[in-house]
């Protein structure tokens, strides 16, 4: 689904987003409440200037709507590649705008995130997994990196890894499992977004319930033990 669409089903007429160069920016009235609403599009690469991009408009919210919600549209690729950004400092930008969502939160504003395409590596972590919650559109693909690529970088033979990813979904791409490990909290039904926007706004929950999920949903069973763990003996 594009970003079109599903601001359609979700606001109907009653938003002004725009898209600038990738970046995805406007205000939303849902529910009576105006919301700011902010993401990516066309697959973006998240380089030195869209992290920047992306954080000045959630500093601006911080600092002229204070509390107003902030959902999160995600569609990228991951970081951008590119040697110029790496020059520039994209690990330095991408980590400042997670600190930007953080701070909103910590601000009392609800960010809520949601996958309606794709949804890969530092471009991922530094915008829905900072969100209060982050949900995602059933057809959303969503992965770390390929399996190729993984294996790679960790010297595991693919036909091990493909192996290991069938009963593993910390190996294995798809929505699914990210929702069986608690990295996404639910799936949106794509003819309905509003009930599921509508149920995460007033079920704010600023706990990091990722790995209780995870567990009990079979996806990641040692996460919360080890937490508790460290918990008990600090």
């Amino acid at each position: 689904m594009n970003w079109n669409d599903l601001a359609t089903r979700l606001f109907g007429d009653r938003h002004d987003i725009r898209e600038e160069r990738d970046l995805l920016r406007g205000t939303a009235t849902f529910d009576g409440a105006t919301l700011c609403v902010l993401g990516t599009t066309n697959h973006a690469a998240i380089g030195y200037e869209l992290a920047l991009r992306q954080a000045a408009v959630v500093l601006g919210t911080i600092e002229d709507h204070p509390g107003r919600p902030i959902l999160l549209l995600v569609d990228t690729q991951g970081q951008q590649l590119r040697r110029a950004d790496e020059f520039l400092g994209i690990n330095r930008a991408m980590a400042h705008l997670g600190c930007c969502i953080d701070l909103a939160r910590r601000r009392g504003h609800a960010v809520i995130g949601v996958v309606y395409d794709q949804a890969l590596s530092g471009g991922f972590i530094t915008t829905g997994l900072l969100a209060d919650e982050c949900h995602a559109l059933p057809e959303a693909e969503i992965r770390v990196m390929r399996l190729p690529a993984m294996a790679r970088i960790t010297k595991i033979p693919e036909a091990t890894l493909a192996q290991l990813s069938q009963a593993n979904p910390v190996f294995a791409p798809g929505v699914e499992n990210y929702v069986a490990m608690g990295a996404v909290r639910s799936l949106w039904n794509p003819d309905d977004p509003a009930s599921g926007l509508r149920t995460a706004l007033a079920a704010r929950n600023t706990r990091d319930v990722r790995a209780a999920d995870g567990e009990q949903r079979g996806g990641r069973t040692a996460a919360r033990p080890t937490v508790q763990k460290v918990l008990d003996a600090a």
